[in-house]
């Protein structure tokens, strides 16, 4: 048998050449596909929340900030009369607004250093090896989880003044009961209470996560040099948990600036005026009370703004502390 030498034809090779252009063609639309995806898809998978973003806070935002520039009427939000600054002025001369202010940051201050302390402690006995410490962990984030009305109720029965439970133990101690709606210093210390005990697990719980990232080597070389555990929290879990504890500090001042469940169902059936005498009413509360109960729309719009403008003061004024505890 001989070998026979295959030899293509004409239009055999004809055949050939398209079928090659046509893969080529496949593979350089497989690699500019390629490299789109590898350009574009990050910002499609972002996409959606900025979209969500535009549409339910930067809008929302600067409709307030135009609406806080018209005298607006609830009865009739399509009626606007430009009015300037005239809102944010009216603030300034505002004793309800001022009231409101020094309410908040009152409040937030008996609300968020006892919390924030609470939670590292807490935080540092559960950061031990002990049994049960993954039900600790969903215990003392129980509260957190906890509707917002259904906790300020039952802080409304514990707080009541003929038959609540905290004027019962005062009165068993030798204490006089204590009008804790009523009063001014009174009803803030019970308002943030409500918010220590709703907030401390959820704080708590992100110090653990912070402490479990420290490195054990720090703690064993205290130990070798004979710190206590007393110790080793001040001057090894402290330090490291800075950010941390920075991060807690600006939420919970954020979250205070904004309270506003609490107050309104502490109040009972009162509506949003914080007291009789206004001694609990914060600036969410004010606000609600211009827009919601007043039907002034433009006022309220103003107080928002307002609130907007202090937080970031307050973000300025953190950064730059920040900026100064790092270049020490």
């Amino acid at each position: 048998m001989t070998d026979e030498t295959a030899v293509l034809s004409p239009s055999a090779a004809g055949s050939k050449r398209p079928a090659a252009e046509g893969d080529g063609r496949r593979q350089v639309w497989r690699s500019r596909r390629y490299r789109w995806d590898l350009r574009w898809s990050p910002y499609a998978f972002v996409a959606p929340f900025f979209l969500f973003f535009a549409a339910f806070g930067l809008f929302p935002l600067l409709y307030t900030g135009w609406a806080a520039l018209h005298q607006v009427e609830l009865t009739d939000p399509d009626s606007m009369t430009w009015v300037g600054l005239k809102n944010f002025t009216r603030l300034w001369d505002d004793e309800f607004f001022w009231n409101a202010l020094r309410n908040t940051v009152t409040i937030g201050l008996l609300s968020t250093v006892p919390q924030l302390a609470v939670a590292l402690g807490l935080a540092h006995l559960l950061n031990y090896r002990m049994r049960g410490s993954a039900f600790f962990r969903v215990a003392v984030l129980t509260p957190y989880a906890t509707s917002v009305a259904a906790a300020t109720l039952v802080f409304v029965l514990l707080f009541g003044r003929d038959y609540g439970m905290v004027n019962w133990v005062l009165s068993s101690v030798g204490l006089g009961a204590v009008d804790w709606q009523n009063g001014t210093f009174a009803s803030q210390l019970a308002v943030s209470s409500i918010v220590i005990w709703r907030w401390t697990g959820y704080n708590a719980l992100i110090y653990l996560a912070a402490m479990q990232a420290v490195p054990n080597e720090l703690y064993e070389s205290a130990a070798l040099d004979g710190a206590s555990r007393w110790q080793q929290f001040l001057h090894v879990t402290v330090p490291s948990l800075r950010p941390t504890i920075f991060f807690t500090c600006v939420v919970s001042t954020i979250g205070a600036t904004q309270l506003f469940g609490e107050p309104l169902l502490f109040n009972g059936g009162a509506g949003a005026t914080g007291g009789s005498e206004h001694q609990f009413q914060t600036l969410g509360l004010y606000l609600y009370e211009q827009g919601w109960v007043n039907l002034h729309l433009g006022r309220a719009s103003a107080i928002a703004w307002a609130m907007f403008l202090i937080l970031l003061v307050i973000a300025g004024a953190a950064r730059l502390l920040r900026g100064r505890g790092a270049s020490r």
